[in-house]
């Protein structure tokens, strides 16, 4: 199973919970929990893969999600699909904008994610809440630079994996990040995500996930 599909079901799994802190603090919607539950696209490409394999057994009967912590716009969670444990800090978007303006689309979220039994730690990806323009690229902003993301059907990640240590890092001395693409219908949108306790987050996590 991609790790697309991973943090899907992870996220509808947050949604139908219902944890608290995330709804106060991102009012997710039902109805992501709803989207979130459709097939899922392939795994990302090799050519923008980490270098961990992705896993590949059923989500389904894995354990919730447990939220550890909610910090700034940025919620911590633990979770254990597949008997493998999984820590990541989700947001969804503090401002979204599209060009023509007021286009439909599902809610977005944004993921740093780390998993000890595939030696990844804080690999940033978006779900972006529309089928993405086929073989279009993505740009992350954020503290003064750009960076360009790998799309795969609603799903970014960095193009350059060497580059993403670097990206976290300015992630966590910055306000906020800006994520732009392109659908497959040719809107531009344009998402900001405030980064306030994101660095918290991750340092909650870096520490859950040792055990």
């Amino acid at each position: 199973m991609s790790v697309r599909l991973i943090l899907t079901a992870l996220v509808a799994s947050c949604v139908m919970c219902g944890a608290a802190s995330l709804a106060q603090a991102q009012t997710a919607a039902p109805k992501g929990a709803k989207d979130a539950a459709k097939p899922a696209a392939a795994a990302k490409p090799a050519t923008a893969a980490k270098p961990a394999a992705k896993p590949e057994p059923a989500v389904a009967g894995s354990a919730e999600p447990t939220l550890i912590g909610q910090y700034g716009t940025w919620g911590a969670y633990t979770a254990t699909p597949n008997g493998k444990k999984v820590c990541f800090a989700l947001a969804k978007p503090s401002s979204s904008k599209t060009n023509p303006p007021n286009r439909p689309r599902d809610p977005a979220y944004a993921f740093v994610s780390t998993r000890p039994a595939e030696k990844v730690t804080n690999e940033v990806s978006v779900m972006i809440g529309y089928a993405l323009k086929p073989g279009s690229e993505s740009t992350l902003e954020v503290g003064g630079g750009s960076f360009a993301m790998y799309t795969q059907g609603d799903g970014l990640w960095i193009k350059n994996a060497a580059e993403e240590e670097r990206m976290v890092e300015a992630m966590r001395k910055s306000a906020d990040a800006v994520i732009k693409g392109v659908s497959a219908k040719g809107t531009e949108t344009t998402d900001t995500f405030s980064l306030k306790g994101l660095a918290q987050a991750l340092d909650r996590l870096a520490q859950d996930c040792r055990r």
